[in-house]
């Protein structure tokens, strides 16, 4: 038998287990409890379970409430809570009443079990980390390039199938009707981008595109107004680009005249070296670099803090604003000095003065051109560069070859043009040119330049008989056909401009077909070299010698002015004989009245109306010696009137004295 003192030992060591199943409690979920007090007497057991009790009660203050997936978990607890009131029911003093609702809230059980998750995937992350230790690191970089391949697997697979529906859909070209009721409508320019771009990609895949029951020539067409309206073209003109350069080159074409070219200076070697130039722009703020390595005394300016025309380098005439494309012709022309040369089109001295620097100023340049307003930039621009050597005039340049035959070495020619290369400078041709503008420049710059070769001296002692033609235009009609027509004309060939850049000339367009020669030729694009559109070609004169249909056409036209002129001295020897009968009639008709008077004095019958006097008969027959012909003409001529003195007649002024 037990006696009572082991009995409350053992009260009290469960008293004690139960305290340690609390702070079990309290360690693995700190959640709150509630404890009713119950009124037992004295014993240090009962004083430690309130005490602990109270500890509880300060620390979590609500209690949690039950979850349905914690089932499991509640039946365990239901079981050790009537284990524990078997026990309460052992030892007095205990009352296990609050183990129905001891259980921790559901938002704290989640965090104890999503804490337990973390930890396994810490757990996890820990192998993987011990895994990659304990790899290779050729294993480790292949399974790197495995990522990156299955990467690049996906990237195509998704890219493939955006291809094949693009290239699958078919694009609706708008109908006639479509277009009519959008007339009055503002097209907006993104949606005109767009279209452009769709029957850009319809005309590249064409068979597999295209609408059904369209032709090829309505996307062309549609594409050509499209452009046109999204540029502010004139239609013919996008027409005409069109058929040179195709639809996608057309486009960029179009966009690159639309940007600035850049800023460009040409340093002026007789004043200035460029690089002592350079360092004083960059100075006073200006952002530059050398042009290009084929151009030793070109500056391209990228910004500029003051205005590149108002520099005193400028204004001591250390350089010159000219494009890029303008100092093609004048290197292709090879001028050395001592020669004598002729620039035809001068204005406003550009080009005359970069001769003049290659020359070192010795030789001679003539400066033409037709309007003398054009040639006061001319001269102030020579003035201030410095040439010493430049003579200024103001010819028409289709008569040079009549007035200064075989007179030169070398000529440039840079002709009048539509300006079809200089869109981005001046935008006004966009809708201010025409093809029958573009014919007229043609027609003018075959004038020029059959002029410009028969001013040029092919026997000259210091190796020239050179010209160059250029123009600021991409039009074919003034470019190629212009230099072919010349071939034809006069015993000519072209030869290379020796400028390593630029596309070559068309040796066909359309329908047409030119020499093979004028491939030597080189052509200059915005949208290709970031320069002014430009056409240069280099001729060489091989003699004065002309051809056959040049001949025929010279010989009608002197043969018509031969006639010209002998209808005129004809007529001018008719009207002469005219004059001389008419003097002379009257001198007879004055003899006549005369000798009447004599008779009369003297008292000698009159004579009869049949009867004429012979000094009068004799002095006529003298005088009329003109043939029939000319008689017949002079009739015609009005007779000229008597000139008088106006002196004589005028009537003298009374002078006027003071009374």
């Amino acid at each position: 038998t037990n006696s009572p003192i082991e009995k409350v030992d053992s009260s009290g060591d469960e008293d004690s287990s139960s305290g340690s199943d609390d702070d079990d409690v309290k360690k693995v979920a700190p959640s709150p409890l509630k404890k009713l007090k119950a009124a037992t007497k004295g014993g240090s057991s009962s004083s430690s379970e309130e005490s602990d009790d109270d500890e509880v009660e300060k620390i979590v203050p609500a209690p949690l409430k039950k979850s349905k997936h914690d089932e499991s978990s509640d039946d365990d607890d239901d079981s050790s809570g009537a284990s524990g009131m078997e026990e309460s029911k052992e030892t007095p003093g205990f009352t296990d009443e609050n183990a129905d609702w001891l259980k921790p809230k559901q938002n704290k059980k989640m965090k104890l079990m999503s804490s337990d998750e973390e930890g396994d995937e810490d757990d996890e992350f820990d192998a993987a980390d011990s895994d990659d230790e304990e790899m290779l690191e050729v294993e480790r970089q292949s399974r790197l390039v495995d990522a990156e391949m299955e990467l690049e697997r996906e990237e195509a697979e998704s890219e493939l199938r955006r291809t094949i529906a693009q290239e699958t859909a078919v694009f609706h070209l708008p109908t006639m009707e479509e277009l009519a009721e959008d007339e009055d409508r503002v097209v907006p320019p993104s949606e005109l981008r767009a279209r452009i771009d769709d029957v850009l990609e319809v005309l590249a895949s064409f068979k597999s595109r295209r609408e059904p029951g369209r032709s090829r020539s309505e996307y062309v067409e549609r594409l050509g107004q499209d452009m046109a309206e999204l540029f502010g073209y004139l239609q013919e003109l996008v027409d005409y680009f069109m058929s040179m350069f195709g639809p996608n080159e057309c486009l960029e074409f179009l966009e690159a005249s639309e940007r600035t070219r850049p800023l460009v200076v040409r340093v002026n070697t007789l004043k200035a070296r460029r690089k002592d130039l350079a360092a004083a722009l960059m100075k006073r703020g200006v952002r530059l670099d050398p042009l290009a390595p084929w151009s030793k005394v070109g500056l391209k300016i990228h910004e500029s803090t003051v205005p590149v025309g108002a520099t005193p380098e400028y204004l001591a005439g250390h350089y010159m604003l000219q494009s890029a494309a303008s100092m093609c012709p004048v290197m292709a022309l090879g001028v050395k000095p001592g020669d004598r040369v002729l620039d035809m089109s001068a204005a406003p001295g550009g080009k005359t003065s970069y001769i003049s620097q290659l020359m070192r100023n010795k030789g001679v340049v003539i400066a033409n051109d037709l309007k003398p307003e054009r040639q006061k930039a001319t001269v102030a621009n020579l003035h201030r560069l410095g040439v010493r050597n430049a003579v200024t005039c103001c010819y028409d340049g289709r008569k040079i070859g009549l007035q200064m035959r075989n007179s030169f070495d070398r000529i440039l020619l840079d002709a009048p043009c539509s300006g079809l290369g200089v869109i981005s400078r001046d935008p006004s041709v966009k809708v201010q040119r025409t093809m029958p503008d573009v014919r007229r420049c043609a027609h003018l710059q075959k004038e020029l330049l059959v002029a410009a070769i028969d001013a040029l001296n092919h026997k000259s002692k210091k190796g020239g008989g050179y010209m160059v033609y250029s123009t600021c235009s991409v039009a074919v009609a003034e470019n190629e056909e212009v230099v072919n027509y010349l071939l034809s004309k006069r015993d000519v060939k072209l030869v290379d401009t020796g400028l390593d850049f630029g596309k070559p000339g068309l040796t066909r367009f359309e329908h047409k077909r030119f020499h093979p020669s004028v491939a030597l030729t080189r052509r200059f694009y915005p949208h290709v070299h970031n320069m002014d559109g430009f056409y240069v070609a280099k001729i060489l004169k091989l003699s004065d010698n002309r051809k056959e249909e040049d001949k025929k056409e010279e010989a009608a036209a002197e043969k018509s002015s031969n006639e010209v002129e002998t209808d005129d001295a004809t007529k001018s020897a008719a009207a002469g004989s005219n004059d001389k009968k008419v003097d002379a009639e009257g001198g007879s008709q004055r003899q006549d009245a005369k000798t009447k008077k004599g008779k009369k004095k003297r008292g000698k019958p009159p004579v009869e109306n049949g009867d004429v006097d012979r000094t009068t008969a004799r002095k006529s027959k003298k005088m009329s010696y003109a043939p029939r012909a000319t008689q017949q003409a002079a009739q015609n001529v009005p007779k000229k009137k008597k000139k008088t003195n106006a002196k004589v007649t005028k009537p003298r002024r009374m002078k006027i004295t003071g009374m």
